[in-house]
């Protein structure tokens, strides 16, 4: 079964009807994708896109955040049970966005994951490192925590249905993209941890992607380093010419 995915980030981008446009020119372009294609939208968006996509294997919609509680009192708030509900398939969980503006961490982001797996959701966990980390080159210090308190108390068998994204904060919509070897050599280290922590067939299953100003220059090259299995896009994602020449930088298994 391929690993490769290819992910686009909306963030608070597109109107519904911008984005069920955007959603029917990149099907359009790339009818038979080569890979798992997900769109993950804002929420009001959910419902209409998820129906565009229904019935085609290789298309997908993710929530962009969800609530770690099953129900309850939180005006505002969406459940793991109501995006289960209305078919969605992912969840993206631990963006540095929500880290940062809404002051999400491990601990929090941990409750997600678990309540997404429960309810049947499999998260896309993002986790990166800030420009000072990097210069510091304490990066895998910090993303391994990340990543060990995210999983904490996760089975084998429940990481297995997570997607990894490594996005170094300092890539993130700056135009500046981390280098084929920088991305290959933390989602190597990422991938040995899973496999020190989580057994060898997992680590070997698992889809881990790269986030931080991919484009279709650089797509082609990053993607075929043998441990980026694609990636989570943002700004590029919003252009359908671009998202299509994304999916395509994937080279079937």
């Amino acid at each position: 079964m391929s690993r490769t995915m290819v992910a686009g980030n909306w963030k608070m981008n597109t109107t519904p009807t911008q984005g069920t446009a955007l959603v029917k020119e990149v099907m359009n372009k790339v009818p038979n994708p080569p890979t798992k294609v997900v769109f993950g939208v804002p929420a009001i968006q959910l419902l209409a896109v998820q129906k565009l996509v229904s019935g085609h294997a290789n298309y997908a919609v993710a929530a962009q955040n969800m609530h770690q509680e099953e129900k309850g009192a939180y005006t505002g708030e969406t459940s793991a049970e109501m995006l289960v509900d209305a078919g969605i398939e992912y969840v993206i969980l631990g963006h540095s966005e929500r880290r940062d503006y809404d002051g999400e961490d491990d601990e929090l982001i941990n409750r997600k994951i678990i309540r997404a797996l429960e309810a049947g959701l499999k998260p896309i966990y993002c986790c990166g490192e800030k420009l000072d980390i990097r210069e510091a080159n304490n990066q895998e210090v910090v993303v391994g925590k990340q990543i060990e308190q995210a999983f904490s108390s996760l089975s084998p068998e429940q990481v297995a249905q997570i997607v990894i994204a490594y996005e170094p904060v300092w890539a993130i919509g700056t135009g500046v993209t981390a280098s084929k070897e920088q991305a290959q050599g933390m989602h190597d280290y990422i991938r040995r941890m899973i496999a020190n922590q989580f057994g060898s067939e997992v680590a070997k299953g698992m889809t881990i992607l790269y986030g931080g100003s991919v484009k279709p220059d650089n797509a082609e090259e990053l993607f075929a380093e043998p441990d980026v299995d694609g990636g989570l896009v943002g700004g590029a994602s919003l252009d359908a010419e671009n998202f299509a020449a994304i999916i395509r930088a994937i080279k079937p298994a």
